[in-house]
């Protein structure tokens, strides 16, 4: 059996998913599962996904990580991205005010600025982008994914956005790929990590780098993605090589794989990222930043 019916079957069962089969429901899985159904026409359960996600949101258009978590807000680029696929798939455009406010918040977040100190940190910490927590320090997973929303919804041209693609690139290692946020620490190099490197990838579609850290980042997941890499892993890492045109042959054994332990342990966020990156490039995640904001 194709594992892709089961696990859409999954994501359909509740109204709002957690990130396991006991889990209390969380902001992440119910918009990532959101998007994996809309993109793979399962219709069930999808507009109650994207009302729930709406009744969670603050005054302010932030939204937080569940019910009774306002704080911390970093899941808003996710839900905004559920509301415009919503939109551009034709599910239902009901939600348009909605991601508007999730925009407007997310251009009035700064990460907090460090001095710059090239003997402690390697980035450049004077450029700013998204924090995981309100008053800390950009870092590459909330940046990448504040990116990605505020070009699916038209920002591209945003000094926001660009000074975000800037930060993403210079946090790249030089030999490619990249690990939690830093680059090198008291004169020592941090080890590349797949996940983050498929994420900053996936955000960094349409953009030139002549620095050729992207093409080395790509070269560093074509390397290192195998059979054996975890659900998360994986699944950003082949949508980060697909957001630059690339597929690798093995790839659908390789996820039928990693969905089995998704699907018994009820891992709704891992069984939806595995269903967006089965989709290549017909990927939401990649197609909305594709048609709304690619390089004029």
């Amino acid at each position: 059996m194709n594992w892709q019916g089961p696990a859409l079957d999954w994501l359909s069962r509740t109204t709002a998913c957690g990130y396991s089969s006991r889990g209390s429901p969380a902001t992440e899985p119910t918009a990532l599962s959101a998007m994996a159904l809309m993109a793979h026409d399962h219709e069930p359960t999808v507009r109650a996904k994207l009302e729930w996600l709406a009744a969670i949101q603050s005054e302010d258009g932030s939204v937080g990580i569940g019910p009774g978590h306002a704080s911390p807000q970093w899941p808003t680029s996710l839900v905004a991205l559920a509301w415009k696929t919503a939109e551009t798939t034709g599910h239902s455009d009901a939600f348009q005010a909605n991601a508007h406010a999730a925009i407007q918040w997310l251009l009035s977040q700064r990460g907090t600025l460090l001095p710059r100190n090239p003997d402690v940190l390697g980035h450049d910490t004077t450029l700013v982008g998204w924090p995981w927590v309100t008053g800390t320090h950009s870092w590459i997973e909330p940046t990448s994914f504040a990116v990605l929303a505020l070009k699916a919804c038209g920002n591209r041209d945003n000094p926001r956005t660009r000074e975000g693609v800037r930060l993403l690139i210079d946090r790249l290692l030089p030999d490619g790929g990249c690990n939690y946020g830093n680059t090198t620490v008291l004169g020592g190099e941090l080890r590349p990590h797949l996940q983050p490197t498929g994420l900053i990838l996936l955000a960094l579609e349409n953009e030139q780098d002549d620095s050729n850290r992207v093409e080395r980042s790509r070269a560093f997941l074509r390397q290192k993605l195998s059979g054996r890499t975890t659900a998360t892993s994986l699944s950003y890492g082949l949508m980060g090589l697909a957001a630059h045109g690339e597929a690798i042959d093995e790839s659908p054994s390789w996820l039928e794989s990693a969905s089995r332990p998704a699907l018994e342990r009820g891992q709704s966020d891992r069984i939806a990222l595995l269903l967006l990156a089965s989709l290549g490039t017909r990927c939401p995640l990649i197609q909305l930043v594709a048609e709304n904001g690619a390089i004029p």
